[in-house]
């Protein structure tokens, strides 16, 4: 693996792993979890996309991102319900005006975990190098 992938995972495994404490608390931060999913699946996306040196643009778009690896990975049409549903919360509920619920976080924390699974599995990764992965050196 690439070492600008692994960088790529450990970014992502700290958003997943931010994402899951946040929504573990007593008075959980559901904004911020809805953030850190999304941040997660799309640093996830982007990894893929640099192991399989495929250009792509700065966007927080996850669906732009998903198109670029279809040519490859195909079967992963099926993540596009949780990609489109994730998309929104990287800009959505950081500003004033929107807030999102305990059902949202939930769900975007259970999108996130399934992408995540997919890609793991893509990148051969296992659920002992997901506890490395997030580990400062």
């Amino acid at each position: 693996m690439k070492p600008i992938t692994q960088e790529w995972i450990e970014k992502a495994e700290s958003d997943f792993a931010v994402a899951q404490l946040l929504l573990a608390q007593l008075q959980p931060k559901h904004d911020i979890v809805c953030f850190h999913a999304q941040q997660c699946v799309e640093k996830y996306l982007k990894a893929c996309l640099q192991e399989a040196n495929i250009f792509f643009p700065k966007t927080h778009e996850l669906p732009t991102l998903l198109d670029l690896l279809l040519p490859i990975q195909p079967e992963w049409e099926s993540l596009r319900r949780s990609v489109d549903s994730l998309t929104a919360y990287a800009v959505e509920f950081r500003y004033p005006g929107a807030h999102a619920t305990s059902e949202l976080s939930t769900n975007a924390l259970k999108d996130c975990t399934d992408v995540r699974e997919t890609i793991r599995e893509y990148l051969q990764l296992s659920e002992i190098d997901s506890k490395r992965d997030g580990e400062e050196e």
